[in-house]
């Protein structure tokens, strides 16, 4: 952990720090019971255990004052119609928000709070996302063949709250809109996500 202020590249194409402290690997089995279709989810399953997403960290201490920041690297892909995306989580400090650059690719942000309120926002290129606090927030690349990388930052203190989101997913999914990018609906598990 570095104890002087300090600066990082991020080489073009690839996106990974030069430098960085904590390489994390999310897999399929990482992500059990989060697809829908879990007969599509056990058939790749069977087949490989496939690298959905990674994430670059810069350690810090986790405390109020300082910044905790990365890069989160969505590999693009499908489990049946839905895309691969993030774990998603709310932070164990509920009233914490968490910004968010689009370096490259595209896809969402699906976005809830704990009162049912949901939000899905759209990430491309040089385009910038304040998760608000209280809102649980999941990366999603809608690219056929294209990583959707973002830099992100968020309070020291904040902490993440993944078994929440672990019970029943979201409220809205992200599957293939066919002639359209992706179309939002709404998840079984929830009954009516609107209500």
């Amino acid at each position: 952990m570095r104890t002087e202020p300090y600066t990082f590249g991020l080489p073009s194409g690839t996106f990974i720090p030069e430098n960085y402290d904590n390489h994390i690997e999310r897999r399929l089995t990482d992500m059990k019971g989060q697809y829908l279709d879990q007969d599509a989810y056990r058939a790749m399953l069977d087949q490989k255990d496939t690298l959905l997403y990674e994430v670059y960290e810069f350690k810090r201490p986790e405390v109020a004052g300082e910044l905790l920041h990365g890069i989160s690297i969505v590999h693009p892909g499908k489990v049946g119609s839905e895309y691969f995306m993030t774990k998603g989580h709310f932070h164990s400090v509920l009233e914490t928000g968490e910004i968010y650059y689009c370096l490259q690719g595209q896809g969402v942000m699906v976005m809830e709070t704990p009162e049912g309120e949901w939000a899905v926002e759209e990430l491309r290129p040089g385009r910038v996302l304040y998760v608000l606090p209280r809102w649980a927030h999941r990366s999603v690349n809608t690219g056929q063949d294209e990583d959707l990388i973002t830099f992100f930052v968020y309070p020291g203190d904040a902490g993440h709250d993944y078994g929440t989101i672990e019970q029943k997913g979201f409220r809205k999914l992200i599957v293939d809109g066919g002639d359209e990018a992706f179309s939002v609906i709404d998840n079984p598990r929830w009954g009516n996500a609107d209500s």
